[in-house]
């Protein structure tokens, strides 16, 4: 099933550089990263996804897809021992919001911040 998706990411990402509709492009990079770490677990690019993804949302100012991306590479990050690494990644982000605390994401952030504390 994730090989599925693979391509169906890779379809989208094309579309989207081919007509510059990029509404959602920073959550496809994120996305595709999350899939190839499902394929393997030790898929060395799923990181260089998950930045890619943190910096087209960060460029557009879609906070919440910029939070999404820098759960993706925090929880991998934690997942290498990086804690470190994890927190500074993820900390900046969530500092931003000042509303919608009850929301899945920031849910999410907030207990994994309390784990790397």
């Amino acid at each position: 099933m994730p090989d599925e998706g693979i391509a169906v990411l890779e379809e989208a990402l094309e579309f989207a550089a081919d007509t510059d509709a990029k509404y959602g492009y920073p959550d496809l990079l994120r996305t595709k990263g999350e899939l190839l770490l499902r394929l393997d677990p030790g898929d060395r690019s799923a990181e260089d996804w998950f930045r890619s993804g943190l910096a087209a949302a960060h460029k557009e100012g879609t906070k919440m897809l910029e939070l999404r991306a820098a759960l993706s590479l925090a929880r991998l990050s934690r997942d290498k021992g990086e804690n470190t690494e994890a927190r500074d990644v993820l900390e900046p982000v969530y500092a931003w919001f000042t509303e919608g605390f009850t929301t899945p994401d920031l849910l999410e952030a907030k207990t994994l911040l309390a784990e790397l504390a």
